[in-house]
């Protein structure tokens, strides 16, 4: 595994195409949902940032970790998207780019950020700060997730 690089927004069509191939690898076809699924109308809106972090020295961009933040209120936002890797999961990754998304929600003036967790990671936001709202909705009719908010 190559190390990671600093995490930005994805820029060229290369990027962008390996942003979305991990959102699709990790959070949409382990559970049979069609190619495409892992867009939605959020990603091209104003506001909304993308965080990809690249594998360092790759000839073609690696995306090891990904993550987008969502403008949804005055004063919040809402982490979606969030996916690392499988072959580079343990390594810290997730946490940078929450850190990033949280920096970039600071500084656009948010001061609350909410997500909806899948029922395997709310530990891993609860080392983060973020506490359990409620339960919030079951995706793919398996996969509980919870409402979590973190004040910033």
């Amino acid at each position: 595994m190559n190390p990671a690089a600093a995490i930005q927004p994805p820029r060229t069509p290369a990027e962008w195409a390996a942003y979305y191939q991990l959102r699709y690898a990790v959070l949409r076809q382990p559970w049979q949902q069609p190619p495409g699924s892992e867009r939605v109308p959020a990603d091209d809106e104003a506001g909304t940032i993308h965080a990809l972090l690249l594998a360092a020295a790759s000839a073609a961009p690696e995306a090891l970790a990904v993550g987008m933040l969502q403008p949804t209120g005055t004063r919040q936002g809402q982490i979606r998207f969030m996916a690392v890797a499988p072959d580079a999961a343990g390594q810290g990754l997730g946490q940078r780019v929450t850190a990033y998304l949280e920096e970039q929600a600071r500084a656009a003036g948010l001061g609350e950020i909410v997500l909806h967790a899948r029922q395997a990671a709310v530990g891993f936001y609860e080392k983060l700060g973020y506490a359990v709202v409620e339960p919030s909705h079951l995706l793919f009719s398996e996969i509980q997730h919870f409402l979590m908010r973190k004040q910033l």
